[in-house]
C-alpha cells in the first residue's frame, strides 16, 4: 500500500498496511479477518499467488503478507465465529478489523447497573460521548501482538494509533485461533 506509514516492526507494518486497506472502503463496514503469511515463504511455496498478489522480488523477505479470508456470517457473534476458526501451519499470524463504539474511561461511572448486552449496546450508542472506531488487531503464532486504532472523527493516516496492548481481549481471541 502506497501511503502505509513505515514500521520498522513488520506486523506493524501488516496492521497499518491492513488498516488502510479497510479505510478505503469507507466506513460502516462488516468486520474482516486476514491471514499473515510471511511473505518469503509465500514466494517460494505459492509464486503463482505471489505473483497475483504482487509480490515482487524487490520486497523485503522479513514482510508479512494479510490474505483477506471469506466474510464473516452476519449476525453470527464474533467471539463464537472465532472458535471455530483453526489455521494451517503456512499461516504465521491472523489479523481482524472491526467497527465499534466506545466510550472514554470517564463515562464508565455513568453506565446503569444490570444491563444486558443490548441494552448496554443501546446505551452507549444513545450517548452523547460515544466515539466510532475501527479496531485492526493482528497475532502471531509466536505471540506478538499488535493493534491498529482510528477514530472516525479524526479518519487520517496520521492519525492511527498503533500498540501492542491496545485491545487485550480481542488479541487474546485470536491467539486463540492458534491453540490446538
Amino acid at each position: 500500500m502506497s501511503n502505509t506509514p513505515m514500521a520498522a516492526n513488520p506486523l506493524t507494518r501488516a496492521v497499518l498496511e491492513i488498516d488502510e486497506y479497510v479505510s478505503g472502503l469507507g466506513w460502516d463496514q462488516p468486520a474482516r479477518l486476514f491471514a499473515l503469511v510471511d511473505t518469503a515463504r509465500l514466494r517460494t511455496e505459492q509464486p503463482s499467488l505471489a505473483d497475483r498478489l504482487g509480490l515482487g522480488d524487490a520486497q523485503e523477505t522479513t514482510a508479512l503478507t494479510p490474505i483477506e479470508q471469506d466474510e464473516i456470517p452476519p449476525g453470527r457473534p464474533l467471539d463464537e465465529f472465532l472458535g471455530t476458526i483453526a489455521w494451517p501451519d503456512a499461516v504465521a499470524g491472523c489479523a481482524l478489523s472491526v467497527e465499534r463504539l466506545m466510550l472514554p474511561p470517564s463515562a464508565e461511572a455513568q453506565v446503569p447497573e444490570g444491563l444486558d448486552e443490548a441494552a448496554l449496546t443501546k446505551w452507549v450508542a444513545r450517548h452523547p460521548e460515544r466515539q466510532e472506531v475501527r479496531m485492526t488487531v493482528a497475532v502471531l503464532r509466536d505471540g506478538a501482538r499488535e493493534s491498529a486504532l482510528r477514530l472516525r472523527e479524526k479518519d487520517s493516516a496520521t492519525e492511527v494509533l498503533t500498540g501492542s496492548g491496545l485491545v487485550p481481549g480481542l488479541a487474546e481471541a485470536l491467539a486463540a485461533t492458534f491453540e490446538e
